[in-house]
């Protein structure tokens, strides 16, 4: 099942104006959608493989855990498409003020919302990024949220 970025987009921003927890998307079946447990420890294995590569600085393997035409905005707003895009800029990152950084994600909330899509939201924490004086920054604590989609049976932010 492949979701276009607009539907991505229209989605977060409905579920973020109107409150995820009061929100109802039609799905075409008479009970909300439930994730099976194994897409329950895919989607959290996925987030894993995120934080992972992240702290290793592999930008190639951290890009794979996007889908392929995926929308991204980082925490100081830079807006990117597909994955090609979102791995040039972790390279980038990696090379400069994320050279020495690691994270953790912890996945606090996953709710399904038709076969195939789940929004996310995971406690992140963020060490040793590097100021731009070269001097270590503070830690970072913030709550990713994303919209993921199961594509050719794989979860993908």
């Amino acid at each position: 099942m492949k979701v276009s970025a607009l539907v991505k987009a229209a989605l977060l921003l409905t579920l973020l104006l109107l409150g995820w927890t009061e929100v109802s998307i039609p799905t075409g079946a008479q009970d909300s959608p439930r994730g099976s447990d194994a897409d329950t420890a895919a989607i959290k294995q996925t987030f894993a493989d995120f934080y992972q590569s992240y702290s290793r600085h592999d930008a190639h393997a951290t890009a794979m855990t996007f889908a392929e035409d995926a929308d991204f905005t980082n925490m100081f707003g830079d807006y990117l498409h597909d994955r090609e895009a979102i791995e040039q800029k972790f390279v980038s990152l990696f090379k400069g003020a994320l050279r020495d950084a690691s994270r953790t994600d912890t996945v606090r909330n996953i709710r399904f919302y038709a076969s195939g899509i789940a929004l996310v939201d995971a406690d992140t924490v963020l060490i040793g990024t590097k100021r731009a004086d070269g001097s270590v920054g503070p830690i970072r604590k913030g709550l990713m949220i994303v919209v993921m989609t199961k594509q050719k049976g794989l979860w993908r932010i």
